[in-house]
């Protein structure tokens, strides 16, 4: 949820006080976490999709909220820690009916794909082409004026079965609309890979602020940037920083090294993290040495009979899993259910 909530706070800080969130089977989590959006200093309303059916299927699916509006559409699993304000005021100056943003990367066959003129507006953008001719890569942030609207009614579903995003942007140029594109130079990680989403967790932790709202007992000690959250409690431990604690999650005789972020609700006792994501309700115990590990929701990691240290595990949530076992064998990794974004 670390990066659902660093978008809501890029989105706020373009000056967004009504964000509509499109959710999935995900939606009590994800309300749970994010609540109504007061302490963004914006008011949040959930959106529901019951199949994931496409970018632009989320846009119609938003028309009531959005109106004739101008809106930001910002992927929750894509982090730019750089901000897009300066792109959004260009926006707001130009009023084009779709200014997309871009990012130039060495395999453009796996994403959308804009291109260029040479004075920089767009003149095609195409699907995870096969024969790329732009290195340009369409990296989920994407600004609209209503005109939009009838571009996703008038496009029909692609060969897997969703309204892309990318055609009703073609749509929109074929019809005559003008679209802009701005590329973006800083930090930009789509987290649909582990090691994207850990790599992504070092970033933004790295720009934590420290602060302690829960409880920290004299037997604990916390060293460089960490944050406590409300109701969390570390006894008898270390936690070093970049590093957070979750709201209402416990911490026991551990050992919590840097950029590590523990969700809410988790129980760790006796174990050694660094490294690594815990997602909500998840508990660890008996663990000798979990780095760069990306434990799933409510799922449970403990020791067998015998234990080595030194495990990188990613496991789904829910999953449940015992440490130790043959020699040699020092990884672990169970089919992981999607992460909401």
């Amino acid at each position: 949820m670390l990066r659902l909530q660093h978008v809501l706070m890029s989105v706020r800080g373009l000056g967004v006080t009504e964000i509509g969130v499109v959710v999935g089977d995900w939606a009590p989590e994800i309300m749970r976490v994010i609540g109504d959006g007061s302490r963004f200093g914006a008011r949040i309303t959930y959106i529901r999709q019951d199949r994931p059916l496409g970018l632009a299927h989320c846009v119609a699916l938003a028309r009531p909220f959005l109106g004739d509006d101008d809106f930001v559409m910002y992927l929750g699993d894509n982090v730019l820690t750089d901000g897009v304000a300066g792109i959004a005021a260009e926006f707001r100056r130009h009023r084009p009916a779709a200014h997309v943003v871009v990012h130039k990367v060495s395999d453009p066959r796996q994403f959308g794909v804009a291109e260029l003129d040479g004075d920089g507006a767009v003149l095609r953008v195409v699907e995870k082409p096969r024969r790329p001719r732009s290195d340009l890569a369409l990296i989920g942030v994407y600004f609209f004026t209503a005109a939009v609207h009838a571009a996703v009614a008038a496009i029909r579903p692609s060969g897997r079965g969703e309204l892309e995003i990318t055609d009703a942007i073609q749509w929109l140029l074929s019809s005559g609309a003008a679209v802009a594109a701005s590329e973006y130079g800083g930090y930009w990680k789509d987290t649909g890979r582990p090691e994207d989403l850990l790599d992504c967790n070092r970033r933004l932790l790295g720009e934590l602020r420290p602060g302690v709202a829960g409880e920290v007992d004299a037997a604990s000690r916390l060293v460089g940037r960490v944050v406590v959250e409300r109701g969390a409690r570390v006894v008898r431990s270390r936690v070093e920083g970049p590093a957070i604690v979750g709201a209402g999650t416990v911490i026991e005789d551990s050992d919590i090294g840097p950029y590590t972020a523990i969700g809410p609700g988790c129980t760790v006792r006796s174990a050694r993290i660094a490294d690594s994501i815990v997602l909500a309700d998840a508990r660890i115990s008996g663990a000798p040495g979990l780095r760069g590990s990306l434990i799933g929701r409510s799922s449970v990691i403990g020791p067998a009979a015998s234990g080595r240290s030194g495990h990188r595990i990613v496991v789904g949530d829910h999953a449940v899993l015992a440490l130790g076992g043959p020699a040699g064998q020092e990884s672990a990794a169970v089919p992981a259910a999607p992460e909401p974004g």
